[in-house]
């Protein structure tokens, strides 16, 4: 079941336990800043209270993510993907597009026509790689993050 996730869900630190077992391709995020990801984005679900989540920003947010940011330049209005994961022992039962889903119909709802991520290039996510071309996102841009320790493709969707 879907439900819209907040920093005062009962689920918050199984929820940033999650993200944080997954940090090389999400990033890790202390409490404080797990609690600023959810109190500051456009769109934050979760299936099943801890099995998978996604935290999405529109144009406005007040965030500085580099990927963020290189968006922002680019784009005047967009959903932006912050993060989405779904734990190992939940995967194949298609909760990703399930939380896609759930986005796109509210990006649309307000009038959003973009949504757009980043998925590592290296390290490779070869499923992330995969997930989004079967979604019918398309390449936009690549940079290098953290001194070169991180490369990243950016992608968008016309929803």
């Amino acid at each position: 079941m879907l439900t819209i996730l907040s920093a005062d869900s009962p689920d918050f630190e199984a929820l940033r336990s999650l993200n944080n077992a997954h940090a090389q391709e999400l990033s890790y995020a202390d409490e404080e800043h797990f609690r600023f990801l959810l109190e500051k984005s456009f769109f934050a679900g979760v299936i099943n209270k801890t099995d998978a989540f996604l935290i999405a920003f529109d144009q406005n947010a007040d965030y500085n993510s580099p990927n963020f940011v290189w968006f922002k330049e680019r784009f005047l209005k967009f959903v932006y993907i912050d993060r989405v994961v779904t734990d190992a022992a939940a995967r194949g039962r298609g909760y990703a597009a399930a939380l896609y889903d759930a986005l796109f119909r509210e990006a649309r709802r307000v009038g959003h026509t973009l949504a757009v991520c980043e998925v590592n290039e290296h390290p490779p996510n070869p499923a992330s790689d995969a997930f989004h071309a079967r979604l019918g996102f398309v390449l936009a841009g690549r940079a290098e993050l953290w001194d070169g320790g991180k490369r990243v493709r950016y992608f968008v969707k016309e929803m």
